[in-house]
């Protein structure tokens, strides 16, 4: 049961990389495009969550990538687009690249580090501290390869983490961007 748990939380973890390409098409296609294509995919994602829950429909091989938490809501990839679509729209083009990243890759460094290795529990919720130190470095790397600010990369991962660890209520691949993105926006400003 355990295996099939974590294997089942590396399926999703898989499956958000594939945000990777928001990084790749927005890169090389230029920002209408990229937002194009996500309020294309929301719209995808929206009907068939309609058919998932409004019509109680399992969706082949899909229902694997849902948590249990996420039976009766909208799942994540909802609202990891929704964070891409405003991150772009929003923010300047290295903190939208990085705030996505954060939540993308940080999430999956904490999940992978602290499902695997993670023995310290946090004091509040069933992350672990090695899980959470992991998403913070990985986080720090990305703020920096994309603003080559470290007082923004600091600020960004820790904000990423901070809200990774802390908010349960809210969907956190909506969460950590606007809330990092945000974070760095300010600290963009402030600096330059």
């Amino acid at each position: 049961m355990v295996q099939r748990k974590l294997f089942k939380e590396y399926l999703r973890k898989i499956f958000h990389l594939i945000s990777v390409l928001i990084i790749v098409i927005y890169a090389f296609l230029g920002k209408q495009i990229v937002l194009i294509l996500l309020f294309v995919s929301l719209i995808f994602f929206l009907v068939l969550e309609y058919i998932r829950l409004e019509r109680s429909i399992k969706l082949p091989m899909l229902h694997v990538l849902y948590r249990t938490s996420e039976k009766n809501q909208l799942g994540g990839h909802v609202f990891l687009t929704i964070g891409a679509i405003i991150s772009i729209a929003m923010f300047s083009k290295q903190i939208a690249f990085a705030c996505i990243l954060m939540t993308t890759l940080g999430d999956l460094f904490a999940a992978i580090v602290g499902k695997t290795f993670g023995n310290t529990k946090l004091a509040y919720n069933d992350k672990s501290l090695e899980g959470s130190a992991s998403e913070f470095v990985v986080d720090l790397a990305i703020g920096f390869v994309f603003t080559g600010n470290w007082i923004i990369a600091v600020g960004m991962a820790f904000v990423a983490t901070v809200v990774e660890t802390t908010v349960v209520k809210i969907d956190d691949n909506l969460m950590i961007p606007l809330i990092s993105g945000i974070t760095g926006e300010i600290l963009l400003y402030l600096i330059f």
